[in-house]
């Protein structure tokens, strides 16, 4: 019995070890100086928000605060009604924008289709038994999308960043990844070798003579205890001929809409999110409440909206319906009409027609 008991110790003894050393690699390589230029977001050792006087550093005690008040009660399992229309006639210019959930969209232009921060997993954390966990399927499953030419990752939170989800994209459509400075490596680490790192204001050209340009945002980044903030995050513009997409990723509400309105154009259509701000003490400079979102709607000029980043993770302390029910406060407050700032269901397609065929 002894015998044993000291094996026993001696395996814990080195697996602690091993921790302690993968900590301390992690701790020392994350202070590293990256290889970038330093600007207006990146000061030589990390990415930083220039809309933000202090930058977002949440402590042990905000941690604490943030679990002694606790999460309303979520439902356990929704089931999906929205009926995607995949295969509509696009015409030359038409659009498609189907919701996946959370904050991923299928946009379908002619010529082109990107999926937006794909989650396809059932939970949204480092470990696949524990983390948050989807309340609800995919409104459409992988088997079920088309071809996919582009992937747009805004940044490397797990519920926006899934690894295991893009490599099975990777694996069915070989599809280009465009994502912010520091992430390649990642992807990389799973055998995903087209990818393309973009800083803000950075434009690629993809199939379809159309435009990706990666936008400034207000966030954060980081997967693990010492990587805070040493990858970009951001917001996407999509441009094809005359018409214009803008997904925006994740964020807290700041000037960077009217920035992006007055350097890029109003976008036809605008992805923002509406979730996961409460508490606002710590969600604020973060995620956007749906009155910021309506005020960022209003200030990229957009002719219509569309919510995500609520109704698949329980990631903060609103309740299930308080997205739905302030968004519709908010609109009525500013006299903007709900079919210029709506909420697809998930699996829903929103098409906007064609103008010339």
């Amino acid at each position: 019995m002894r015998g044993v008991l000291k094996v026993l110790l001696r395996a814990v003894g080195i697996g602690l070890l091993l921790l302690a050393g993968l900590a301390l690699f992690s701790y020392v390589n994350n202070r590293m100086p990256l290889d970038y230029p330093v600007s207006d977001h990146f000061n030589g050792q990390r990415f930083t928000n220039p809309t933000l006087i202090e930058q977002i550093s949440p402590g042990i005690s905000d941690i604490v605060g943030m679990i002694r008040e606790g999460r309303p009660e979520w439902p356990t399992r929704i089931e999906n009604t929205g009926l995607p229309q995949l295969d509509a006639d696009l015409g030359q210019d038409g659009i498609a924008v189907t919701f996946v959930n959370h904050v991923t969209f299928l946009i379908q232009m002619p010529g082109v289709t990107i999926l937006t921060d794909p989650v396809w997993s059932e939970r949204t954390s480092p470990v696949s038994w524990f983390g948050p966990r989807r309340v609800r399927d995919p409104g459409l499953s992988l088997d079920a999308l088309p071809h996919v030419d582009v992937v747009l990752v805004s940044h490397n939170h797990y519920d926006h960043l899934d690894l295991a989800t893009l490599e099975q994209l990777n694996a069915r459509f070989s599809p280009l990844f465009l994502v912010p400075l520091g992430n390649r490596a990642l992807l990389q680490s799973a055998g995903i070798s087209n990818v393309k790192e973009m800083d803000w204001w950075e434009a690629h050209d993809v199939p379809s003579k159309s435009r990706v340009t990666f936008t400034p945002a207000q966030h954060s980044s980081g997967r693990g205890v010492f990587d805070r903030d040493r990858t970009l995050w951001g917001s996407f513009y999509i441009k094809r001929d005359n018409r214009s997409l803008f997904f925006g990723g994740d964020g807290g509400y700041s000037g960077q809409f009217t920035e992006i309105r007055e350097r890029l154009g109003a976008p036809d259509i605008a992805l923002l999110g509406i979730g996961s701000y409460v508490p606002r003490w710590f969600m604020k400079p973060l995620h956007k409440n749906p009155a910021e979102a309506v005020q960022a709607h209003l200030d990229l000029g957009a002719t219509l909206s569309i919510g995500m980043h609520m109704g698949t993770f329980q990631l903060a302390g609103e309740t299930f319906e308080q997205p739905f029910a302030e968004l519709a406060n908010a609109l009525a407050s500013e006299g903007i009409e709900t079919d210029r700032f709506m909420i697809l269901k998930e699996g829903e397609t929103w098409l906007v027609e064609p103008q010339a065929r």
